[in-house]
Parts: C-alpha cells; structure tokens; sequence
C-alpha cells in the first residue's frame, strides 16, 4: 500500500452530525448523508490527526409542504434554509490491534452560521390557526460528537464497524426557526466497506440512527437508515477523480404529541463529484479533498444542494 495515502485519511470517516438548518422534527435529522467518502474503511497512520471540514447546504421547500416544528401545533411551509458549517476535533488512531483491527476515536463539534426563511402556522386548542412570514439566523456552536471506528485490511479488501453519539449541548431554543443544536440525544451505528487496489476505490457505509425524545416538544424522530458511497480512480499517485452518492430513508415514523403530521417519514437521495488531493507541508503529507451533491427524490425533507471541503492534518510525522 501507498502509505503515505493511508496516512492522513482519517478525516474522511469522520461522522459529522446534522446541526440542523431547521431543528430536529423539521425534516432533518442527526444523521447529515454524505458523511463518509473515499477510502472511508481503509485503516490509517497510529497517532493524532485534527480534520477540519467545510460544509454548505442550501435547501428548500415548495409552498405547499409543511414542517412540524414541535408542540403546540406548530408547523412551517415554504421553507428555504442556508447553512455554512466548519466542523473540527482531535482524532487519535490506536498502534495496538484491538479484536485484530485498527481502534480510532474522534471527538468532533461544530461552528456555524445558519438562516431561513419560512411560513410559520399556529393552530389553537379551537382549531383556529394563525400564520406568518418569519426569518431567522444563528451564529453558534453546535452539540458534540464522539465517534469510535474499528478497522480491517485484508490485502485489497478493507472492513469497518462504528458508533456515534450525539451529546444535547449546542445552541438550541424551541421557538427559533433555526438552531445548531438538536435538542435531545442521538446514536448511530453502522459498518462499511472498501475496495481499494491503489488505483481504484469503491466505498460503501450504512447505518441506522436511534433518536432519543426532544423533551422540549414532545416529538421523537424515528429510526433513520442511510446509505454513503464513493467511487474514485487516481489519475496521478497524489490525485484521484470520481463519483460520490447518498441515500437516506426514515424507516419508522415520527411519535409524540408533538408530532402533529403523524409519522412524517422522510427520504432523499443525492450524487456528485469528488476530487482528491495529497500534498507535502514539511514532513508531513496532508489531504484535501473537494465534494459536491446534487439531491433529488426528497419526501418531508428540504432538497438542496452541499458541498464538502476537508482537509486532513496529521499531528506525527510520517514514520
């Protein structure tokens, strides 16, 4: 293997959950599709690293479909969110096989500034509603994310499993439109794939995410699965081109008194392009790579666009 390809990829298998444009119950989840990329299963270099990733998503919703913000009756139409995001965190891979694989763990959290507009619709105990147009933005941290991995290389061949969790700590009110954190607790868990021959990469990680009650407003999203791929060839040994995709379905509905249009699955899909890119600074060999994906199919769930910018630090030198 490259190593110096493997040196510096953590970041790539980073799970970065949704500071969501919307707040939990307002079609977006925990989970924000599109998290794992290229080499996403193949193990790294012992030691620290500190990812940094860049993301912007700009979504929206037609007039005609509504969004349960929580209780009370509470629901917005005609949603049209931006978000800008820059998500960072200590990372430490383990040099010592646990299970007979390669044990990692990241804690990672969020700055950002979100906005959007919105129709925002009060229904009373009478059934007499009231409705307005309303803007929101925020500027602050979001909740916090640790995540373990555990990997397996088996020549061309590469496994993973992990777990996240999402601690209820980032900027959150009930009453805004926008918050960046998510107002009660999450876990996710999953494995991946990759095939790697050091000139093609194909990449596959599924999960399924458990959502604790947002006190709050009594709403529970349901059981989330999703679907990350990539697809690359390096073009050059620094430089590799390909495809990316996601595939999200809530598979259990929405349940609490505060969900107010019943079990609101929702479901989006999306693809892109990706680039990839190693370099020298001093010793060390970093990684950068840009991705993009252009979503369709969305139910109950804004669609949009995003773009990803992460770039991979090593804190020990090569070896």
């Amino acid at each position: 293997m490259r190593t110096t390809k493997l040196q510096v990829l953590l970041a790539l298998s980073i799970l970065l959950p949704s500071a969501g444009v919307l707040a939990d119950e307002g079609g977006v989840g925990f989970w924000l599709p599109g998290q794992f990329g290229a080499l996403a299963a193949v193990p790294t270099e012992p030691g620290w690293a500190f990812p940094l990733i860049y993301y912007h998503t700009s979504a929206d919703m037609g007039a005609n479909q509504a969004l349960p913000r929580g209780g009370r009756g509470r629901v917005a139409v005609g949603v049209d969110a931006k978000a800008d995001m820059l998500f960072g965190g200590p990372s430490y891979t383990f040099a010592n096989p646990v299970l007979g694989g390669q044990a990692g763990i990241t804690v990672m959290a969020a700055v950002a500034r979100t906005e959007a507009s919105a129709d925002a619709t009060l229904t009373g105990p009478r059934g007499r509603t009231i409705s307005a147009e309303t803007e929101d933005s925020l500027k602050a941290g979001s909740d916090i994310y640790p995540l373990g991995t555990l990997k397996w290389n088996h020549g061309v061949h590469n496994f993973m499993v992990y777990g996240m969790g999402g601690i209820p700590v980032g900027a959150y009110d009930p009453n805004r439109l926008v918050n960046l954190g998510l107002g009660h607790a999450s876990l996710d868990a999953g494995g991946g794939y990759t095939y790697f021959d050091q000139e093609n990469e194909l990449s596959a990680v599924a999960g399924v995410t458990y959502n604790w009650e947002n006190t709050d407003t009594n709403y529970q999203n349901g059981i989330d699965g999703h679907l990350d791929w990539s697809a690359s060839h390096f073009v050059t040994p620094q430089t590799h081109l390909g495809l990316v995709g996601y595939v999200y379905h809530q598979l259990t509905g929405d349940s609490g008194s505060g969900a107010v249009l019943g079990d609101f699955k929702s479901k989006v899909s999306a693809v892109g392009p990706q680039v990839g890119h190693f370099f020298k600074v001093g010793k060390d060999t970093w990684y950068v790579n840009l991705k993009g994906y252009d979503e369709f199919a969305a139910s109950n769930r804004a669609e949009g666009w995003n773009v990803w910018l992460t770039l991979a630090i090593p804190l020990t030198g090569d070896h």
